[in-house]
């Protein structure tokens, strides 16, 4: 019997990937997305997997247009992968997030107790919930430390997931994802404005350097494409839970934009201190990157660094990308993508 998977998010990184995923699975694929002004359904397009997906108009903030969906097509899984999903910008905009990032959440799960309980459903939680983090590394038991109104907003959906879980004996889910990076991240975040930024520069497109905030920032980085089969992974056991996926290991920003100079042919050297940093190729005396105090947050999450031993032991996790790979795959791609015009 074909199962049904509805995907929020379907036109962002992750949405791509899993429902590629699920369609080699053999799964009937529900895009969920917000109706928009432009075409946003390019990376779906890029993966050659639109046309397999039955798309359909879903709002967050719209609690009718969720139960209506949920009760239409009453999926085996869902996976709400929707968000405002961009940390700086919910500073400026927290009202919004948390709405969209929580309230929406709520929504989803309460559509789902109403009208299809027996929907598995997988919260995309994230490793910004720890923020400040109280220990190093951060697995599920570590106490949560928002720094952003995204973290803050995300914490609540995380702790409503649990609470439908064993409130009302719904089948959730909450993956802690750490970071994760690939050619379709979207280009407001920091690793994909660097490669596609370095992708102009390397072919002379353009001649000004990147400019970026705080350069000592670590994450731990893994690839999208290997994090969403533990979405669906997480969804398969006999019992809902919580479960941290990272790496285990950890990069600063100035690592990252040296491992993509690597793949350009730069040899990047770092010059100057706080807001007077540049980063230069040593051959050419090129400036690359210069650092711009307006892009600091008003608080920043220094480090983060994912222990993953329950996923590795129950779910059989182990990455495959390593941190050199992703950041030479997001070059590559950024690369050919500006020589056809189309970055």
């Amino acid at each position: 019997m074909t199962k049904t998977a509805i995907i929020t998010g379907i036109t962002g990184q992750d949405g791509g990937y899993l429902a590629k995923m699920l369609l080699e699975k053999g799964y009937k694929v529900i895009g969920a997305y917000r109706r928009g002004a432009t075409d946003t359904f390019g990376k779906l397009k890029e993966h050659g997997i639109f046309n397999q997906i039955e798309m359909v108009e879903f709002e967050l903030l719209e609690f009718t247009n969720i139960c209506r969906a949920i009760t239409k097509y009453k999926p085996d899984e869902f996976y709400n992968l929707a968000a405002q999903s961009f940390v700086g910008l919910s500073f400026e905009e927290p009202i919004y997030t948390t709405q969209v990032d929580g309230i929406g959440v709520l929504y989803i799960l309460e559509a789902l107790r109403q009208f299809s309980p027996e929907t598995r459903f997988y919260q995309a939680s994230t490793s910004e919930m720890f923020g400040f983090a109280q220990e190093v590394p951060q697995r599920e038991t570590t106490p949560f430390y928002p720094r952003s109104p995204y973290g803050i907003a995300k914490l609540m959906a995380h702790w409503m997931t649990t609470n439908y879980r064993e409130s009302f004996n719904l089948y959730t889910c909450s993956g802690i994802l750490f970071n994760h990076e690939s050619p379709f991240r979207g280009r407001e975040f920091v690793t994909r404005k660097i490669t596609s930024h370095f992708a102009h520069l390397f072919l002379g497109q353009i001649d000004e350097p990147c400019e970026l905030g705080n350069l000592n920032a670590k994450r731990d980085w893994g690839f999208a494409g290997d994090y969403v089969e533990l979405m669906w992974e997480m969804l398969q056991q006999k019992k809902g839970d919580t479960y941290v996926i990272s790496t285990g290991k950890t990069y600063s920003i100035r690592e990252f934009i040296f491992e993509v100079g690597k793949t350009c042919g730069w040899d990047i050297e770092f010059k100057g201190e706080s807001e007077h940093e540049i980063g230069v190729d040593k051959k050419s005396g090129r400036i690359l990157v210069r650092v711009n105090p307006k892009l600091y947050r008003p608080a920043e999450v220094e480090q983060l660094l994912g222990d993953s031993s329950k996923a590795k032991e129950k779910l059989g996790w182990t990455p495959k990308v390593k941190f050199a790979e992703l950041c030479k795959m997001m070059i590559d791609a950024d690369i050919v993508r500006a020589e056809q015009g189309v970055l």
